[in-house]
């Protein structure tokens, strides 16, 4: 295991979520064993080339009570898991892909649950587990008759192979020699077709069913509503087959772009609705800005007609002669002058009881003068607070 995550991560260094893909994989292969991974070049049909892991090999899926190993392979996207895996049926030699639903001619598989693949609830496990599911119900090939020397659709297909180079699409004819692109791998169990050898058992001990019996696949017959019989397969029955996977194709491809052209649709009228708030809030912001610099224009030119004046008095004070100091405060009435000279009698007086502790902390003077003279300075200082209440009192101030 150890020496898998090694390898793993070494392949999938240009991916972007690297870890969370080998651990995807590692998870995987302890479950179904026969897969195998590599790295090798996809081709896509626009010619582009990229090197992505490849896991190859096959699972089981049980059809009628018996299990047959069907081939797959999947090729990882490098935005795995953003984007879902591509997927393909990979026919050994002596098989033919059966068109149905779920894969087309070309192999490549087509699930509801590919299409609905989302990042966080997509896993490859699950991935295997709906093909398990989807192969049970129609099988996705069959095995040709030993002695057919036609392939029933075009040995050519767009899957990439090992070599990373596309094989191109020709049209398939009559008589067309059987000349599979994919790897061959024996000894696999699947269901006969029309096999002249009933009853025969492959090498892992799983019988092929007998000729006489139904075969646990649906015959490859009756494409297109024509009658195959003996494995021959005609021109005709070929074409009838592309026709009707090209036109599942393009249903499919007509119902992805409409979901997508939805989904678009909305998040485009989504963003609208965002955009529309966006200008509302934005409107809001700017009258509110424009009231706040009105305000504050006015409030500039309050301040500087302020200045003005500042700047009139200092000059006119400049121009005058020394202020006396007693002229400087005048009241409007004699009780105010009372009051006012009391007020700054007062306090002369407690600046000089600090001055005297000050003295008498630095033994300037001794204790029995400090005492003296603050008996004297505190009997005055009471006696001018008294006159300060009274003279509030008078009027009618807040004593």
């Amino acid at each position: 295991m150890a020496n898998d995550e090694a390898v793993l991560k070494q392949y999938l260094s240009k991916y972007k979520y690297r870890d969370y893909a080998t651990r995807e994989v590692i998870n995987l292969i302890q479950v179904y064993r026969s897969l195998t991974y590599r790295l090798e070049a996809f081709v896509f049909n626009n010619g582009t080339r990229k090197d992505l892991l490849n896991l190859d090999g096959t699972i089981p899926v049980n059809y009628k009570g018996a299990y047959y190993n069907i081939p797959i392979c999947i090729w990882l996207m490098d935005t795995h898991p953003l984007n879902a895996p591509l997927c393909f049926v990979k026919p050994t030699a002596d098989m033919s892909i059966k068109v149905s639903m779920y894969v087309d001619n070309n192999g490549k598989i087509y699930l509801p649950y590919l299409h609905e693949w989302t990042q966080n609830g997509s896993t490859l496990q699950k991935l295997i587990q709906a093909m398990v599911t989807a192969f049970g119900e129609i099988p996705p090939v069959y095995s040709r008759p030993r002695n057919d020397t036609t392939t029933p659709y075009p040995a050519a297909s767009f899957m990439p192979q090992p070599s990373g180079y596309p094989y191109p699409q020709v049209t398939p004819q009559p008589g067309y020699p059987t000349t599979t692109p994919y790897p061959t791998t024996s000894n696999l169990p699947y269901p006969s077709y029309g096999s002249p050898y009933p009853g025969a058992a492959p090498t892992n001990g799983i019988p092929y069913p007998p000729a006489s019996t139904t075969t646990p696949y649906p015959p490859a017959s009756n494409y297109g509503g024509a009658d195959v019989a003996g494995g021959t397969i005609t021109e005709e029955h070929i074409k009838l087959s592309l026709l009707s996977a090209v036109q599942d194709k393009l249903k499919r491809r007509l119902k992805e772009q409409s979901q997508q052209s939805q989904a678009e649709l909305e998040t485009l009228r989504r963003t609208e609705q965002e955009l529309q708030q966006g200008k509302t809030r934005l409107e809001d912001i700017i009258s509110r800005l424009q009231r706040e610099r009105t305000d504050l224009d006015k409030n500039v030119a309050v301040l500087q007609e302020k200045e003005k004046e500042l700047e009139a008095a200092v000059e006119r004070l400049s121009e005058q002669e020394g202020v006396d100091v007693d002229e400087a405060v005048v009241t409007t009435a004699p009780l105010y002058s009372q009051l006012l000279n009391a007020f700054a009698e007062e306090a002369t007086l407690e600046d000089a009881i600090y001055y005297m502790g000050e003295a008498l902390r630095k033994e300037v003077i001794d204790l029995d003068s400090f005492l003296k003279q603050v008996r004297t300075l505190a009997r005055r200082q009471f006696t001018l607070r008294a006159l300060m209440h009274k003279c509030r009192q008078k009027a009618q101030l807040a004593c």
